[in-house]
C-alpha cells in the first residue's frame, strides 16, 4: 500500500481493511468528503475484480435460516412478512433495545413459530448473531451508520446479507461491501423494494423487450413529506430519531427507491454503467426554521436540533451513462408535496410514467386509456409478478412489493439462483449520495462514478424477472 493511501487512511480514521470511523453523518468535514471521493475513484481505476458477483449462483439452501438485526418498523415488519414463506426458519432477532425483541418474540409464539434466540442490551450484540453457525442470511434493518459494519461482519462470518437502503453512505463503505462480497462469495443484496412494484416491473419488462424502443431518459425520485416526523420526540419504547443527523448533509440522501427500477430497465452494471453526474440543491427554507423553533422551546430534548445547517429542500441530480442515456433523480422530504417516486422511462418508441397516480403509457404519440393500459399490464407483467401477485397483495407492505422482494430473495437462495440485485447495484445506487454531496458543495460540478464491477458491466447479463427454474418456494399465508 503506497504512502498516499496510508496517509489518506490515517487522516480519515481508516485502517487498512477497517471501516470509516466518523460520526453518524459519515463526513466530519469538507476535506474528508473530498478525500473519500478521490480515494474511491482511484480505487475504481486501479482495482481488478476478484470474483464477479453479478449473475453469481451460490450453492442452494433448501431451508433459509435467518437472523434479523434491527427490530424497529422495517425490521419488525420484515420478520412478520417472512412468516408467510414456508421454507425459512427465523433463528435469531436482535435490537439494542429489549422491548422490540420481546415483542416480536411474542409474535412468533402467537403465530406458532419456534422461539428465536434473543440479542439485545449492548451496542455490539449483533456480532454474536452473525457468529452463529445456524444462520444463512442476515437481514439488516438498522440506522444507516450500522449497515456496512454489520454487512461486512456477517459476510466475513459466512452469511449472505440483505441490507436496507441505502446500503452505504460513502465510497469507502461501498468499496468495503464490494470487496468483501467478492472475497467471501456471499451475496450482499440491497433491500430495494421499489424494484418489485407492479408497475415498475412491467416497465422493466417492456424496456427489455423493446416496446419502448431505445431508452433515452429516465426519472426517479423520493418526494415524501417527512418533516414533522424528522424532529418528533419518540414515544416510550420507540427508537430515538436519527434521520435529522443524516440530513445535515446537502445532497440526494435517499436515491435508491426512484433510481433502482430505472437502473434495471437501462441495464446499469449489465451492459451500461453510470458515467458521471451533477447535482444541485435548493436552499433550505423549512428544516432549519423548524429545528430552531423547537430548540428554542422549553423541552431540553429538542435542544440538539438547533443552530445546525440542514440540506436544501429539493435536490436534483443528473446522471449520464456510458451509452449516452440520462437519468434525473430528485429528493425532497420537507416540502408539502404529494408522495412521488416519479418513475418515468422515455424511449424512441414510447413513454411510461407513474406518479401522480395512476400509471400512464404512450406508444408513439398515442396515450393508452385505462383498458389499453390493462392489456399491456397483462401482457408484460413478468412471470415472477404473476406467480406471487395474489399473495403479495394479501400480505401487503407498500402494496405488496415488500413481500415480492422477500419471496424472490428466498426463492433464489433456496434454488441456487442469482439474485436480481447484487453488491455492485448496492454500491452504485448508494454512491449517488456521496457524489451528489460532493457536486453540490462544488457548485454542481460533474463527478465521475467509480466502476464497482471492475469492467464486467460490459458482459454482465440483464436482470431476468422470470422464475428461472425456481418458483417452488411455498407461500403459507399467516396474515
Amino acid at each position: 500500500m503506497n504512502q498516499d493511501r496510508r496517509g489518506f487512511l490515517k487522516r480519515t480514521g481508516l485502517s487498512a481493511g477497517g471501516l470509516l470511523l466518523t460520526g453518524l453523518t459519515g463526513y466530519a468535514s469538507q476535506e474528508q468528503l473530498d478525500q473519500d471521493i478521490e480515494a474511491g475513484l482511484q480505487q475504481g481505476k486501479k482495482r481488478k475484480q476478484r470474483f464477479n458477483m453479478c449473475n453469481y449462483a451460490a450453492p442452494a439452501i433448501p431451508v433459509v435460516r435467518i437472523g434479523f438485526i434491527g427490530m424497529g418498523n422495517r425490521g419488525g415488519w420484515a420478520c412478520t412478512r417472512i412468516r408467510n414463506i414456508k421454507n425459512v426458519e427465523i433463528k435469531a432477532i436482535c435490537d439494542v433495545r429489549e422491548y422490540p425483541v420481546k415483542l416480536h418474540q411474542n409474535n412468533l409464539k402467537k403465530a406458532g413459530w419456534p422461539a428465536a434466540a434473543e440479542y439485545y442490551g449492548k451496542e455490539d450484540s449483533w456480532k454474536a448473531l452473525c457468529e452463529r453457525n445456524d444462520i444463512d442470511l442476515v437481514y439488516i434493518t438498522t440506522p444507516w451508520e450500522y449497515h456496512v459494519p454489520m454487512a461486512v461482519y456477517a459476510m466475513e462470518h459466512g452469511k449472505h446479507v440483505a441490507v436496507e437502503v441505502p446500503a452505504a453512505r460513502n465510497l469507502e463503505e461501498a468499496w468495503q461491501l464490494v470487496t468483501t462480497s467478492e472475497r467471501t462469495r456471499k451475496h450482499c443484496m440491497q433491500l430495494e423494494n421499489c424494484c418489485y412494484d407492479f408497475f415498475e416491473t412491467m416497465t422493466i419488462a417492456m424496456a427489455q423487450q423493446g416496446v419502448l424502443g431505445e431508452l433515452v431518459h429516465g426519472e426517479g425520485a423520493y418526494i415524501h413529506t417527512l418533516l414533522d416526523g424528522m424532529f418528533r420526540k419518540p414515544k416510550q419504547d420507540e427508537a430515538p430519531q436519527w434521520r435529522w443527523k443524516e440530513n445535515q448533509h446537502n445532497g440526494n440522501l435517499y436515491p435508491t427507491h426512484g433510481l433502482g427500477p430505472i437502473a434495471q430497465a437501462m441495464n446499469i452494471n449489465r451492459g451500461d454503467q453510470f458515467s458521471y453526474m451533477s447535482s444541485m440543491s435548493s436552499d433550505d427554507f423549512m428544516m432549519k426554521p423548524l429545528a430552531d423553533k423547537l430548540a428554542a422551546g422549553d423541552d431540553p430534548w429538542f435542544k440538539p436540533f438547533g443552530n445546525k445547517k440542514y440540506r436544501g429542500n429539493m435536490n436534483t441530480s443528473m446522471i449520464k451513462t456510458h451509452h449516452g442515456k440520462t437519468i434525473m433523480v430528485q429528493h425532497d422530504i420537507s416540502s408539502p408535496r404529494p408522495y412521488s417516486r416519479i418513475h418515468a422511462l422515455s424511449g424512441t418508441k414510447g413513454y411510461v410514467q407513474k406518479y401522480p397516480e395512476p400509471g400512464k403509457l404512450a406508444l408513439g404519440h398515442e396515450w393508452m386509456n385505462e383498458s389499453g393500459l390493462k392489456k399491456y399490464e397483462e401482457q408484460y407483467s413478468p412471470e415472477l409478478i404473476k406467480h406471487v401477485a395474489t399473495a403479495a397483495r394479501t400480505v401487503g407492505g407498500h402494496g405488496g412489493m415488500d413481500f415480492i422482494m422477500d419471496w424472490r430473495m428466498i426463492d433464489c437462495l433456496r434454488n441456487g439462483l442469482p439474485l436480481d440485485m447484487d453488491v455492485y447495484d448496492a454500491a452504485a445506487w448508494s454512491a449517488v449520495t456521496p457524489l451528489s454531496i460532493w457536486s453540490v458543495s462544488h457548485r454542481s460540478n460533474s463527478i465521475d462514478f467509480p466502476d464497482f464491477t471492475g469492467g464486467s458491466w460490459k458482459q454482465n447479463k440483464p436482470v431476468d424477472l422470470s422464475l428461472r427454474g425456481g418458483g417452488n418456494t411455498v407461500i403459507q399465508l399467516s396474515v
